[in-house]
């Protein structure tokens, strides 16, 4: 094999890794450690595309690395592998879902395997391996068995929750009611996407415009009883320890925003009688949980309180049916039903028209007695706050369209500043216009005058003494609905109490630990059974309805979500094959915070959330010893398909882009679509639009063959007259442009295109792919593999230039000079600089005459991490028996890089007429003297009369001269 053939080097080398177990971890680390993980994939049936092994590559550089440095390395991959696909394919065949899931993880393995990431694969795990969720059944009851103690800041074990006197003297029921209400995992009803037509519920990405993905069908949203996590216990946690962690600051922002605090105001408005109106002196204890008298809501703007007309609830707030009155009952029936079938984003969309219902009710406005009217609308949810909005128009867009909408009145509040034109404010105070910002209170009775932040305070001050109104933090962070009703999923292990006749008794009972796992039942039909049940009530009896200790129970048919697997799944890497606990203490303290955290910028709110706050709760109960789990997190860019090309005709002529009707290029219709036949031909990739506009248009997808770059531009290479327009889009296989990494790798091996992803930009930059740009890179491999091998040879030679002597100064210096960038490059992850060094350095030793072995040796250390197969070859072929794995990272000395002298330009006239090499540290009159000196330059100031002198030290000499 004297070519470079990886189709030959790299299984050879995957084998060896294999059998040899080279990147086994050790159980604890010695030393400087590094825990290295990638976000595991869900193995769909599709296997890896191109742009999964991007983020894989990076860590892989960062841990091979890291071994060569001394450092002990954790570096595991497993399988997020429970989910919907798998379900829906069991539904289609009635194939169960675990033996589709175990043939994608096989795939997935194989490709990863294919690729040379150093993985532990002894480590390896599959959320759905029923010895792993147990496990995350046992986390489910530490959060069950949790309630968090706001003073502490932390949740404590449900046994230490104090239980009020009142409470305690109710009885054992009343107890365990109030202890329930506390848990972080509790029940509640909540909405679903229920399908009557398909007999089942949906998750929310199978719900298009408010109809199935499959089949077009209604869907509407109906109440179940669901499990909730208590995550908004956590809200103030999550946000303030950002702080501690190593993020990019675009993550934390869209981490804070989605928790969302902010401060303002609870404030109560009593519902419609001058009775409870006129309630002297303070309300006793501000109530704890609003009364049936009182509608409580949140605002940021208390300021406002006087310009509140009316309020809102949610379609589904409880108090609907009390407070619509009989004469509009009908009206509010029928608007709640339209409100079921929208989806919360539908609801809450911001451009749709506002629609609502009165209710027939009033509340008391708390700030000036006035009575204002209840309205129901769907842009209220009932998940948000308390499902219940005071609305000030004046000073709202939402509002102000609202009440524009049902002609509500609008009562201006705020008068703003000196900057807002005379024709607005004088709108804005007719209540015209709306005005969101600050300002100076009017119509506020004794309060006016004051600024917006005064206000503020002293309205909540003053409605807080009668008990109407307190400060209060709010956080735009909901709870966590945590069921599915799936069957491929985590069973819960929860009993539901049945009394003799079978019917829930309200009492739960958590499984014991000792007879965890719950395992999912057998199924013989995955179909919905048509009621919005979840697949695991046909599970059989024998499952289904256990006895314990002469009590019937049922169990829990609702599954955990996918998240669940993922939440914890790095902890379980650290000790995988432990029987006994979910991790070991010891093991964990040794290996945790992770060092490296890398995946999509798609997860850098949902997954990264949930997982914080599972961690979080471990942390509380003693399981791990970090506030943190991922110390460093980058999230690699996205690789877009190929570039595309697009070219246009009019009448039959090519017309540069610059002279194409914007219409034209967007592929807006402007009249009849034409055949292609009906266009003159041209060579084009997929389907144009052919379109009418007068004329008769034609966009023409073009083969890149067709097209060549020319002063910046895409041009015909026919005319290079006719602009082209070049596009670049996300890869899928609706568009046909995704790109599967076992034929890059089958035409030009994983090394290839291991590096080439490195060297497409800087990790986290979104970058087009190119198959040229990927031959470019193997071009680069083969002339490493000639450097050092004799490519005419019919077995494995060295290179003749090989050598053993010594390298001289300028060979040393161009070798610690990469060293040196290399090692620092992969320490900021600037993969494709390190890279682009690694070239240089390929190109001169390519030229030289010789090439030391004290050179190329530790050259190939430099490139292994970043292609391990040929740098292990090359290795293999210097002489060395061993993998170099663990081979010392090379190391560079300063001293060395100091170069003895520089080649610096020289101009006469402010032009280049030449350059000069002169001692390092030549001082200004020495750089003087050495260009008088040359023979280039003398001809230039020959019979000339020098005016001025210009010598900057290391940089320039520059001469004026006059004839």
């Amino acid at each position: 094999m004297p070519r470079y053939n990886p189709a030959t080097v790299e299984p050879k080398w995957q084998a060896y890794w294999d059998q040899n177990q080279t990147f086994a971890s050790p159980q604890m680390p010695t030393g400087e450690k590094l825990y290295a993980l990638d976000m595991f994939p869900y193995p769909s049936g599709d296997g890896l595309h191109v742009g999964h092994p991007e983020g894989y590559t990076a860590t892989d550089i960062v841990c091979r690395a890291a071994r060569m440095q001394g450092k002990s390395v954790l570096h595991p991959m497993g399988f997020d592998a429970f989910g919907l696909p798998a379900e829906e394919h069991a539904i289609k065949t009635g194939e169960h879902p675990r033996i589709q899931t175990e043939k994608n993880i096989d795939t997935f393995r194989r490709q990863l395997k294919m690729l040379g990431f150093s993985y532990d694969w002894s480590r390896e795990l599959a959320t759905t391996d029923v010895e792993y969720f147990r496990w995350t059944q046992w986390i489910f009851l530490q959060i069950y068995d949790t309630w968090f103690d706001e003073q502490q800041q932390k949740g404590r074990p449900i046994a230490e929750l104090p239980i009020p006197t009142e409470v305690a003297d109710a009885g054992e029921d009343a107890v365990r009611e109030y202890r329930d209400e506390h848990r972080l995992a509790f029940q509640s009803f909540a909405p679903v996407n229920w399908c009557p037509a398909l007999g089942t519920v949906l998750a929310n990405e199978e719900v298009i415009d408010g109809k199935s993905e499959r089949g077009s069908h209604p869907v509407e949203r109906r109440p179940l009883r669901q499990w909730m996590l208590r995550i908004t216990s956590y809200a103030s946690r999550l946000e303030s320890d950002l702080e501690l962690v190593d993020w990019p600051e675009s993550v934390k922002a869209l981490q804070r925003n989605w928790i969302g605090r902010s401060t303002g105001a609870e404030v109560d408005f009593y519902l419609g009688s001058e009775a409870n109106w006129s309630l002297k002196g303070p309300v006793q204890n501000f109530p704890r949980k609003p009364s049936d008298d009182v509608l409580r809501i949140y605002t940021t703007r208390p300021d406002t309180l006087f310009g509140a007309t009316y309020m809102v609830i949610a379609p589904e707030h409880p108090f609907v049916e009390r407070l619509t009155t009989a004469d509009h009952a009908t009206a509010v029936k029928k608007y709640c039903e339209q409100a079921a079938a929208k989806s919360d984003l539908d609801r809450t969309e911001l451009a749709k028209e506002k629609t609502g219902v009165f209710t027939g009710s009033y509340a008391i406005n708390p700030a000036n007695g006035e009575q204002v009217p209840i309205w129901i609308a769907d842009y209220v949810l009932i998940s948000y706050g308390t499902g219940a909005i005071m609305a000030v128009p004046a000073h709202d867009e939402r509002d102000f369209e609202f009440a524009e909408q049902y002609k509500i009145p609008i009562k201006c509040v705020v008068k703003p500043g000196d900057n807002v034109p005379q024709g607005d404010l004088e709108r804005i105070l007719a209540g015209e216009q709306v005005f969101t910002d600050q300002g100076t209170a009017i119509n506020s009775d004794e309060f006016d005058g004051l600024s917006t932040a005064q206000l503020k305070r002293k309205i909540t001050e003053s409605l807080s003494t009668r008990g109407l109104a307190r400060e209060a933090v709010n956080y735009k962070l909901r709870d966590w609905l945590f069921s599915r009703q799936r069957f491929w999923g985590e069973p819960f292990p929860i009993l539901h109490e049945l009394d003799d006749e079978g019917n829930p008794t309200g009492r739960i009972r958590a499984v014991d630990e000792a007879n965890l796992p719950v395992d999912l039942p057998h199924l013989e039909d995955f179909k919905p059974h048509g009621r919005p049940e979840p697949p695991l009530d046909k599970a059989p009896d024998e499952w289904l309805y256990p006895v314990i200790d002469g009590v019937h129970y049922k169990r829990e048919t609702n599954t955990m979500p996918q998240w669940a697997g993922s939440c914890w799944y790095y902890l379980r890497f650290l000790d995988p094959d432990n029987t006994k606990v979910a991790i070991d203490p010891e093991i964990e303290k040794a290996w945790m915070p992770i060092d490296l955290y890398v995946g999509g910028a798609e997860h850098a709110v949902l997954h990264l959330l949930y997982a914080r706050f599972w961690h979080k709760v471990l942390f509380d109960r003693g399981v791990v010893s970090t506030a943190e789990p991922f110390q460093k997190l980058i999230n690699q860019g996205m690789i877009l398909g190929e570039l595309e090309y697009r070219a246009v005709k009019c009448d039959g002529e090519w017309v540069s882009l610059a002279s194409v009707p914007p219409h034209v290029l967007e592929g807006v219709e402007s009249g009849t679509v034409l055949s292609a036949e009906e266009i003159v031909t041209a060579t084009y990739r997929g389907q144009g639009k052919y379109l009418f506009d007068d004329k008769k248009w034609a966009i023409l997808w073009l083969n890149e063959s067709m097209v060549e770059k020319v002063d910046g531009r895409f041009v015909l290479k026919d005319d290079h007259s006719i602009q082209v327009h070049s596009c670049v889009f996300k890869m899928s296989k609706s568009r046909g442009n995704v790109i599967n990494p076992d034929l890059v790798v089958k035409e030009y091996g994983a090394d290839s295109l291991r590096l080439y992803e490195m060297f497409m930009g800087p990790l986290e930059a979104t970058k087009p792919w190119s198959m040229e740009g990927v031959n470019g890179v193997f071009g680069f491999l083969c002339r490493v593999w000639r450097l050092i091998v004799d490519d005419r040879a019919e077995s494995i030679e060295l290179n003749s230039a090989v050598c053993d002597e010594e390298p001289n100064d300028e060979e040393l210096r161009v070798l610690h000079k990469t060293i040196k960038a290399v090692t620092e490059d992969i320490a900021k992850l600037s993969f494709n600089t390190a890279i682009a060094r690694m070239m240089e350095f390929t190109n001169y030793f390519t030229k030289n005459d010789r090439q030391p072995r004290a050179v190329l040796e530790p050259f190939v250390l430099l490139l292994a991490p970043f292609a391990p197969h040929i740098a292990e070859e090359l290795w293999q072929a210097l002489g060395h028996e061993n993998t170099l794995a663990y081979e010392p990272w090379p190391s560079y000395d300063e001293g060395v890089l100091v170069e003895s002298t520089v080649e610096i330009p020289v101009q006469v006239n402010g032009k280049l007429r030449g350059k000069i090499t002169v001692p390092a540290d030549a001082n200004a009159d020495m750089m003087e003297e050495l260009a008088r000196q040359d023979a280039s330059i003398l001809e230039y100031l020959d019979g000339k009369q020098i005016a001025k002198v210009i010598a900057v030290p290391g940089r320039m000499v520059s001469f004026v001269v006059k004839n």
